[in-house]
């Protein structure tokens, strides 16, 4: 994990250097999408996580 925050913070570094602070914000919106689509796809999220009240997630009901 290490070596991909490295390279997440590199790509943010050259778009915010190169393309100025636009760029650096898609670059990093585009980035916690893509995050939040893997997370997804590895089945370590649930949609219906972004949905339930708080305390459910904590007592632990589906």
């Amino acid at each position: 994990m290490g070596v991909a925050g490295m390279i997440a913070g590199m790509a943010l570094a050259f778009a915010g250097y190169f393309g100025g602070f636009g760029a650096f914000l898609l670059v990093a919106a585009l980035g916690a999408v893509g995050f939040v689509v893997g997370r997804f796809l590895e089945g370590d999220m649930d949609f219906g996580d972004f949905f339930r009240p708080r305390d459910e997630r904590r007592r632990g009901r589906p």
